[in-house]
């Protein structure tokens, strides 16, 4: 696929690095011990990294089981937001476009990119799909990375937390809020959420990862709240407008 025209406008917009500051099976295999690269030194996590975060269950340190398809969906999802979020590809209600092939030198997310780059133009379904098809590999990657990073260590089949205090360990200068308690503040009160909790609540919507996270009748009581949350301007949130149309093509796949 070629890249759009040059200077062509995203139909959000632009995200700036200022956006940054702000089933799971118990088959889920441990990180193997083949060394992998370093991952990029980054302030904040990869959406991947934080919905296996989102399952993973606090009592026994395993992972909440939804269905298969959910998960796989959620992660290549999860793949497709930081492609977009890092401008490199774009959506319209009949296509993904590719904005921008430079490599983000993350090997969560290259192959995807590379694989957009050398196809042909297809619609965001079809790359969830294909994204779909190694979520096995994404998965083991991002829970290396979460050991490698000092915020989980693997013990006996289980990944458990390294700070009981369940936030993320100092990276530059500050302890970032674990993304469950983060997600479970927005549903269950009036907070403002960061525009990075909007899009994490709107893919585990979309894959229906949501109700295995809260007891049914939270989980009913909050479904007005996850409406609002999902109608917020994600645009004035200076976030992209592909993030809406990957969100609208997983729900299409679940159905």
């Amino acid at each position: 696929m070629r890249p759009g025209r040059p200077g062509r406008r995203l139909r959000g917009v632009h995200v700036r690095a200022a956006a940054d500051q702000r089933h799971a099976p118990a088959r889920l295999r441990a990180p193997g011990r083949t060394p992998r690269p370093r991952p990029p030194h980054r302030a904040v996590l990869r959406f991947v990294e934080e919905i296996l975060l989102l399952l993973l269950r606090d009592d026994d340190g395993r992972f909440v089981a939804v269905p298969g398809i959910a998960l796989d969906n959620a992660i290549a999802g999860a793949v497709l937001m930081d492609l977009a979020l890092e401008n490199r590809i774009d959506t319209d209600p009949e296509h993904l476009i590719l904005i921008d092939p430079t490599p983000v030198g993350d090997s969560l997310l290259d192959p995807t990119l590379a694989a957009i780059a050398g196809g042909e133009q297809r619609d965001a379904l079809y790359w969830v799909a294909q994204t779909a098809l190694r979520a096995g590999e994404i998965r083991e990657e991002a829970l290396s990375r979460l050991v490698e990073r000092g915020i989980l260590e693997h013990h006996e089949g289980r990944f458990l937390w390294v700070f009981r205090s369940r936030r993320y360990p100092i990276i530059d200068g500050k302890a970032e809020r674990e993304v469950k308690l983060r997600i479970l503040g927005v549903l269950l009160s009036d907070e403002i959420p960061d525009p990075r909790d909007i899009v994490i609540i709107g893919l585990a919507d979309a894959c229906g990862i949501l109700p295995e996270l809260l007891p049914k009748r939270d989980y009913e009581q909050a479904r007005a709240r996850i409406e609002q949350v999902r109608k917020l301007d994600l645009i004035g949130q200076a976030t992209s407008r592909a993030i809406h149309d990957i969100e609208m093509w997983l729900a299409a796949g679940q159905a």
